[in-house]
């Protein structure tokens, strides 16, 4: 591999050519970085735009002070901006952001090649973990919660409707409502089946006094972080 294309493009302070391509390439990785994240991702504009503009600006940082003592304070300044988000983010939120970071110092240090390379194998091993949705468990686990009347005892009272629909279930909760007058069970199955039919449904109204009933998925905390 030729010399001149691993070698940083800046020695001490950049000037201003230096300082220009480096943040086109900036540029062009947050464009990327903000693709991989968007790929089959829940995501925010701001957050978004955001993973476009942040490796830039870590980059001006790191090549404001290249060679000086205060490269050090720049570093974990520039780590301290992840506090820029006021809300609770998800893994894949925090995680693309380091990415982004990670592409602004090496972009910062002048090393585009690496940058490029970087770029190319943690983004396509996130976009190929995605595809594979790697991580993302059984697809039939459902959390479903009933409502039914105070006077009903919930005790076995829909062991024969799970044994037709579901591979397995298991009461998870129960709390009451309405000052007492309802009780709200929540249960934990997994479907024989990836859809939900309508007929499983039918089934629960019919024993439960037609109140409300949701069945949706898994609930998964660890999402958040």
């Amino acid at each position: 591999m030729p010399e001149s294309l691993t070698a940083s493009v800046i020695n001490g302070m950049p000037d201003l050519t230096g300082l220009l391509l480096c943040t086109a390439c900036s540029l062009i990785s947050g464009l990327a970085c903000a693709g991989v994240y968007m790929f089959r991702n829940k995501y925010s504009r701001s957050l978004a735009v955001t993973l476009v503009l942040l490796p830039a600006t870590v980059q001006i940082i790191i090549m404001l002070v290249n060679g000086n003592i205060g490269a050090g304070v720049a570093v974990a300044g520039a780590f301290g901006l992840v506090r820029f988000r006021s809300m609770p983010g998800s893994a894949a939120d925090i995680s693309s952001i380091f990415f982004a970071m990670a592409l602004g110092f090496i972009t910062g240090m002048g090393y585009l090649f690496y940058a490029l390379l970087f770029l190319v194998i943690i983004g396509g091993v996130s976009i190929l973990l995605n595809c594979l949705r790697f991580g993302q468990g059984v697809a039939d686990n459902r959390v479903l919660r009933i409502t039914i009347p105070e006077n009903l005892d919930y005790e076995g009272l829909f062991d024969n409707v799970f044994g037709k629909y579901a591979a397995s279930a298991e009461l998870d909760k129960v709390r009451t409502t309405n000052m007492g007058s309802l009780y709200e069970l929540t249960y934990n199955i997994r479907l024989k089946s990836a859809s939900m039919p309508k007929a499983f449904i039918d089934e629960l109204r019919c024993r439960n006094g037609n109140l409300n009933i949701i069945l949706g998925r898994e609930q998964r905390p660890g999402e958040e972080l």
